[in-house]
């Protein structure tokens, strides 16, 4: 390139580059935290039922509350793999785009012999 090293275009492409590494730090933390949850899942806190007047808990309303727990634990690995996917995705747009400006940053620094 004959101009400034700092031309608009250079500009333009590093600050692209910045942000798309950004991304990516964004998007690993998001996937290890992701995959850490899926691994190690939110153990919930016991729903428990207050018996009325004084009566104990009734077996109705001990399957009741392992229901709950069940739907907790569904909804939390639901939301890990949710979270797994966005991660992802994000890798899979923000990468790419990151090594295609950081390319053509390299290719205009390289120098030529003249």
């Amino acid at each position: 390139m004959a101009g400034s090293k700092w031309s608009l275009r250079n500009i333009y492409l590093y600050l692209v580059c910045l942000i798309t590494l950004i991304m990516v730090i964004f998007a690993t933390v998001n996937l290890v935290r992701a995959i850490v949850e899926l691994a190690y899942p939110d153990p919930g806190f016991p729903i428990t039922f207050a018996p009325e007047k004084g009566g104990a808990v009734t077996a109705a309303d001990a399957r009741i509350q392992k229901e709950q727990q069940r739907i907790q634990q569904q909804q939390s690995r639901r939301q890990a793999v949710l979270s797994l996917v966005a991660g992802i995705a994000m890798l899979g747009v923000a990468g790419p785009l990151y090594i295609y400006h950081w390319r053509k940053i390299e290719a205009e620094n390289v120098p030529t012999d003249t």
